[in-house]
């Protein structure tokens, strides 16, 4: 049995790994919105945060009524009880990777988390 799994993404709009990659503490979503268009839902979570990368492109985010614009390059989290919405420019498509995870989960990372041989 192996201890990792690679898979290649199809194109599409919305592509999201947890079955693909067998994630048992998170779910990765990589989506794409064309030009003009926009997630058609606004939405918030009972327990996971989010995290954001914005790939390319540019577009805003509607969090709690805030407008936060967003390009490439860009890292937004949000925390489960915020109400989020995402846009893409009206001439420009906008594609990110949403990271969802439990809010407070986080116990140890990078070094803290490593057995060093």
């Amino acid at each position: 049995m192996s201890n990792y799994k690679k898979v290649s993404l199809e194109n599409a709009p919305r592509v999201e790994l947890h079955d693909k990659l067998g994630l048992t503490g998170a779910e990765i979503s990589i989506n794409t919105i064309s030009a003009g268009e926009c997630v058609p839902f606004i939405h918030s979570h009972k327990q996971n945060e989010e995290i954001y990368y914005v790939v390319s492109g540019t577009g805003k985010a509607i969090i709690d009524n805030e407008e936060v614009n967003l390009v490439t390059g860009d890292w937004v989290r949000i925390s489960p009880k915020a109400e989020r919405q995402f846009f893409a420019s009206k001439d420009n498509s906008i594609s990110y990777i949403c990271i969802q995870t439990k809010e407070n989960s986080l116990e140890e990372f990078t070094a803290n988390d490593a057995i060093i041989k």
